[in-house]
């Protein structure tokens, strides 16, 4: 008798879950998200698949006695598994089944994530009163799992791409991952990332950074730290570390060689790995410059002093350019007087060399030659190009200064003139003295001090009659206002 009372209670109880499920809101059951299990055991996005990183993947869960219109979102807890600041996920697309009242969200993780092996995943929804779900177990039924961007997938290098390196005994030496160069990419570009070290195939405990203080001998590489989704290939080249009771010696290597072409950004000179550098260029030092490496565009006998921590080296290359030699014969400053011309020439030894002038930084139509008959005042340059062997380009800057004692401000300018600038007379041309000019429509269109005599530099806008400017002049002579008429 007992047991079919005890029979006849189960089947009540059962019943009376099944009206629960079927009519939550008549018996007063809160809103509620079941997350269901995961298709994978961890989410390991970036690797590359058909051309692309690969970062999409599914949630599915069911939900019950919320109203329409009510939506859910994928949430990431942070690398400890906590969700008190929990990091967003970007919503790809979501299919719905009201009849089954059921989601799958595919969703994509931050491209920036640190990554951690105790990530949680939970449903949270735009109903506030709701409750997010429970945490997503993953395909081995855990809750916390590997989740990383693997925001770097190829190998990288460490101590400049070389195998070896020394240090004295007693002292110490850095390890640092090599930073990018137009050819060779690196880790260090994207800050999220984390690192283990590894010291004759172990792993060194609490080294993370991008710089490892090595103070004994052994073969040392690095491993970008992706957790649970490590993949060995993302490691680093071996190095083998001596020590030596009477010190390491000192290099410097150039990337472009020696000699090297001297265009673009130059090359990079780079010294043996120790703690701390000083650069010398032609026995004076280089001030500021404390890197293992320095980049350079000059040629000159280059020393670095490398201290290893308890002894030092010194490490030297003599560099020298493939490029071409070249000079000017006029004096970086020069006086002209009125009608007077100076002729200016270069000499060069480089291969079929072209020639450029240009006259307050606008390029003088027809200048080709390694000659130029200077007739006006103002700043000028000329560049020199090799275009075959050893690409390369010089400059030379100089400026042409009027004399005379006049003092009278000249109110037109002639375009087509011999000299079409506003030249004013020599005492107003002085670090002391300021010159502003504006136009008609109160645009400020110069704002210097010592003023060149190279105004108007860009193109005058006649329309239908000659512009006026007006200027004012402060400085110890005094200060003067006028007008400025521009004529064709």
């Amino acid at each position: 008798m007992i047991q079919k009372i005890t029979l006849s209670f189960t089947k009540f109880l059962l019943l009376f879950s099944i009206l629960l499920l079927a009519e939550p809101s008549l018996y007063g059951q809160p809103p509620t998200i079941v997350p269901q299990t995961l298709s994978f055991p961890r989410i390991c996005a970036g690797l590359i698949v058909n051309g692309a990183p690969f970062n999409e993947y599914n949630a599915t869960f069911s939900y019950v006695n919320f109203p329409a219109g009510t939506t859910f979102e994928v949430q990431l807890s942070d690398e400890l598994g906590s969700f008190t600041t929990p990091v967003s996920t970007t919503k790809i697309s979501f299919v719905d089944n009201p009849t089954l009242q059921q989601q799958t969200i595919k969703f994509a993780i931050p491209t920036n994530l640190k990554g951690s092996d105790t990530h949680s995943v939970r449903i949270i929804s735009s109903l506030a009163t709701a409750s997010p779900s429970s945490k997503f177990r993953n395909s081995q039924n855990v809750t916390e799992f590997p989740v990383y961007y693997r925001t770097y997938v190829e190998s990288f290098t460490i101590n400049d791409k070389s195998l070896t390196a020394s240090f004295c005994s007693g002292g110490s030496m850095s390890l640092s991952v090599d930073n990018s160069t137009p050819t060779s990419p690196s880790p260090r570009d994207f800050s999220n990332l984390k690192y283990k070290w590894f010291k004759d195939d172990v792993v060194i405990a609490g080294q993370s950074g991008i710089t490892l203080v090595v103070n004994a001998p052994g073969v040392y590489y690095a491993q970008i730290d992706y957790g649970g989704c490590l993949d060995e290939n993302f490691s680093s080249n071996r190095v083998t570390v001596t020590s030596s009771n009477s010190g390491a010696s000192g290099t410097i290597t150039s990337s472009l060689g020696n000699p090297f072409c001297s265009n673009g950004t130059g090359t990079v000179l780079t010294a043996t790995s120790g703690n701390s550098y000083k650069w010398f260029k032609d026995g004076t030092e280089i001030n500021g410059v404390t890197t293992r490496s320095y980049t350079t565009n000059e040629s000159g006998l280059y020393t670095v002093d490398i201290d290893f921590g308890g002894c030092k080296a010194t490490g030297n290359i003599n560099l020298s350019s493939n490029g071409f030699n070249a000079s000017i014969d006029i004096d970086e400053e020069t006086d002209i007087a009125e009608g007077q011309t100076i002729n200016v020439s270069v000499t060069t030894d480089a291969t079929a060399p072209t020639f450029e002038w240009y006259l307050n930084d606008n390029l003088i139509a027809g200048a080709t030659s390694e000659t130029y008959l200077i007739a006006v005042r103002g700043k000028y340059k000329v560049k020199i190009s090799q275009a075959s062997g050893c690409i390369a380009t010089k400059e030379f800057n100089f400026i042409v200064r009027g004399t005379g004692t006049s003092t009278v401000i000249p109110n037109i300018i002639s375009l087509s003139g011999l000299n079409p600038y506003w030249n004013i007379p020599n005492e107003y041309k002085n670090a002391d003295t300021k010159v502003m000019i504006i136009s008609s429509n109160g645009d400020m269109v110069l704002d210097v001090v010592d003023y060149q005599g190279d105004w108007p530099q860009t193109t005058i806008d006649f329309k239908n009659v000659n512009p006026v400017y007006y200027y004012v002049i402060k400085g110890d002579a005094g200060e003067k206002k006028g007008s400025i008429t521009v004529i064709r």
